[in-house]
């Protein structure tokens, strides 16, 4: 099990947050809790960067769920970026690909 590591910077067009190591039952509260804190500007866009996710489970999908939920109550929109196979796969099976906008890249993501 990897420890969950959060680096959150500021750009243009909103806050990135990069996910690096485990998003699982363990770990999955400390992303909620930082979500919950941020401040996203409407019309701006909150990235999170998965290119150092390792692993996610259920509780990491729901975490994705309210980072989507709390950018839409901010009338912003969220990016998942950089998403792993594994993890996209199983937002694939579960609809959620539908809900997220994913790009390959996160710092194209972070232009204006």
């Amino acid at each position: 099990m990897s420890p969950l590591k959060i680096v959150t910077r500021d750009t243009a067009t909103g806050p990135v947050l990069e996910v690096i190591g485990d998003l699982d039952f363990a770990h999955a509260p400390a992303l909620r809790e930082r979500i919950s804190t941020l401040v996203v500007p409407p019309g701006r866009r909150l990235v999170l960067d998965l290119a150092g996710l390792e692993f996610c489970d259920s509780s990491g999908i729901t975490a994705l769920i309210a980072a989507h939920s709390h950018a839409q109550a901010a009338r912003a929109e969220v990016v998942l970026a950089s998403v792993p196979a594994h993890t996209l796969r199983i937002l694939h099976l579960v609809g959620l690909d539908q809900v997220f906008t994913v790009q390959p890249d996160g710092d194209a993501v972070t232009r204006p």
